[in-house]
């Protein structure tokens, strides 16, 4: 009797507990790119394509007017800029692990969209295409497209987005290679502001901290004045909430850094990312997206700090 009740339960106890929900991709579609003949008909196709992927569950999309503020910032344009060796830095400025582009064009009797779908990590690309009579049946050409995309998308998640980083190997990595060297003495600095509420604690600053002191660096508290640092990392971050899916709520943010040689006040770099998670709780889901940011920042800083005499 003991043991079928206890079978009874194995079974029950799956069905009773939530699945748990699979993190949306985070997606970036950029205008379409056009001839003269199909005037702004590029621009127009992206928002119908974004309004139509926008109802996907498994699809994260990034704001337009924060694309167009992350790339106008690098004076880069909406249209026709990203290539399978530009896709990194694009989907950095904008926070995007997926972007689509594309083309609209006639050609003889038809008109033909046809998109790309990027992957920012791994430069893997693939194509959609569909035709329609009419540029005037533009919106059901889109209607269509949009299909096939989120299909790619759902189907080739696997190879357009890398395999989770393991951060204790990356970690171990970076210490390796500053093994023996002389490391200078470094203070971070980097107050924070979620959009909407107030959040304790900087993440961005306390994650820089974290990497810095485990591959072997001496870091400074805030309290430690009678100390000097060699070098100085401050700068600014902000977070706030982006969209919700379900249940799921994604944390948008945006750490900007400079890192100055103490000693004669040269700046030895200057470096910005945008970070994006996606969680049960504003708060939790803002702090990992400043977490996520401030480690793509700082292991991209380590060896030029390590450089520092």
């Amino acid at each position: 009797m003991k043991n079928i009740l206890i079978l009874l339960l194995a079974c029950l106890v799956p069905a009773l507990c939530p699945a748990q929900e699979k993190a949306p991709l985070t997606v970036a579609v950029l205008d379409f790119q056009a001839g003269d003949k199909l005037e702004r008909k590029g621009a127009e196709a992206a928002l119908l394509l974004s309004a139509k992927l926008s109802a996907s569950p498994d699809i994260l999309l990034v704001e337009r007017q924060d694309i167009e503020k992350a790339l106008g910032e690098q004076e880069i344009g909406l249209a026709g800029t990203v290539t399978p060796d530009t896709a990194a830095k694009v989907g950095q400025l904008v926070g995007a692990k997926v972007i689509v582009t594309g083309r609209v064009f006639d050609a003889g009797d038809k008109v033909f969209l046809v998109a790309k779908i990027i992957g920012v990590e791994t430069s893997r690309v693939y194509g959609e295409t569909t035709t329609f009579p009419d540029i005037k049946a533009l919106d059901k050409g889109v209607d269509d497209l949009a299909e096939k995309v989120q299909k790619v998308i759902a189907a080739r998640s696997d190879t357009l987005v890398a395999p989770k980083v393991d951060r204790s190997a990356v970690v171990a990595e970076l210490k390796k290679s500053l093994e023996g060297k002389h490391l200078p003495v470094v203070s971070v600095s980097i107050p924070e502001q979620h959009i909407g509420r107030p959040i304790v604690d900087p993440a961005a600053q306390t994650e820089m901290k974290l990497v810095l002191q485990e591959v072997g660096f001496t870091v400074l508290d805030s309290a430690e004045t009678a100390k000097r640092p060699d070098v100085q990392i401050t700068g600014e971050a902000f977070s706030e909430m982006g969209m919700r899916k379900g249940n799921l709520v994604s944390g948008l943010a945006r750490v900007e850094v400079k890192v100055v040689n103490a000693k004669s006040g040269d700046l030895i770099a200057v470096d910005r990312q945008r970070g994006v998670a996606v969680d049960l709780g504003e708060n939790v889901a803002a702090k990992e997206a400043l977490q996520n940011a401030g480690w793509d920042i700082i292991v991209r800083l380590i060896p030029k700090i390590a450089a520092i005499q």
